[in-house]
């Protein structure tokens, strides 16, 4: 099918990212300067969630940030961003704070610009809720380098942020750009009915990316992957991954499907795909995630209603 290449929104999402200035995350003297500075903003996260004002990320100044671990963002526009993470029972005395999956889709055009530290604030955030003890002797951890490195108060052994690789794919079967050429989507039992997304896992120890692609379809689907080609990649702190975007060639179109990861799993032609969208019978993942760049660089354009 011919037509424009559509914008991508998860592009957007990753356009204009902010310096990390990770050379000024020990500089106490310039934190000290950019926290005093009334043009600074913050982000304020409980535990793992913040508390959107009327569904946009709230940022707001040093002068008005509770108490909690200052961790440096960055600058971005000619000022400093941090994010104040506190205890995550301040989230539970009050209303309104959600995780990053429920504000995303109130992420209005203009809030996009925000996205990359938003990830990161939520990123990082999320690593030290889940990261407690040292690993190697389950020693008490003291937060460094403005929230970016852990180290044991009894081993001395740091510990780093963390960002698990994913792949998700396009799988494509028949003549490239043909009338006949179908795509392959799964659906989870737990998501409404007519929901449809492509296939994802995550990558093993000692695995290529092509090869994982290969092995999770396999798995979930029986259809058996040839050619893989890189498609883009998209961070999705959720907590803690890196979609990897992979559009396979299918040498197997006969769906075997395993019933502990997926509910159904379909092939579509471009028609079906666009007659179904427009009816509501199918319902595409969201204008914001990897996963749909994916179904409308294969579509060949934009495709109506999501998640």
């Amino acid at each position: 099918m011919s037509g424009t290449a559509p914008s991508y929104a998860h592009l957007r999402m990753a356009a204009d990212a902010h310096d990390r200035a990770a050379l000024r995350r020990a500089d106490d003297a310039w934190l000290e300067a950019r926290w005093a500075d009334p043009a600074t903003r913050v982000l304020v996260v409980s535990g793992t969630r913040i508390r959107p004002v009327d569904g946009r990320v709230d940022w707001i100044s040093p002068a008005q940030a509770p108490d909690g671990l200052r961790v440096l963002l960055g600058e971005w526009q000619d000022r400093a961003w941090f994010a104040v993470v506190t205890d995550a029972a301040v989230s539970k005395q009050g209303q309104g704070w959600v995780p990053l999956r429920g504000l995303l889709p109130a992420l209005a055009d203009d809030a996009l610009a925000y996205a990359p530290l938003v990830f990161h604030a939520l990123g990082l955030a999320e690593w030290l809720f889940a990261t407690r003890f040292c690993p190697r002797c389950a020693g008490a951890l003291e937060p460094r380098r403005s929230g970016h490195e852990l180290v044991c108060t009894q081993c001395g052994k740091p510990q780093f942020p963390r960002t698990d690789p994913a792949v998700i794919m396009v799988v494509a079967s028949g003549e490239p750009g043909s009338e006949d050429e179908r795509c392959l989507l799964g659906r989870q039992a737990i998501w409404p009915e007519g929901r449809f997304s492509t296939l994802a896992g995550f990558c093993e120890p000692g695995e290529t990316l092509e090869d994982a692609v290969r092995r999770e379809v396999l798995e979930e689907t029986g259809v058996r992957v040839g050619d893989v080609e890189y498609f883009g990649n998209q961070p999705w702190p959720l907590p803690a991954s890196l979609m990897l975007g992979f559009v396979g060639r299918a040498t197997s179109t006969e769906i075997e499907v395993d019933h502990d990861e997926l509910e159904d799993a379909r092939w579509f032609t471009r028609a079906e795909m666009r007659e179904q969208a427009e009816a509501g019978t199918l319902v595409l993942p969201g204008g914001v995630s990897i996963s749909r760049s994916l179904v409308e660089h294969w579509y060949g354009g934009a495709l109506p209603g999501q998640w």
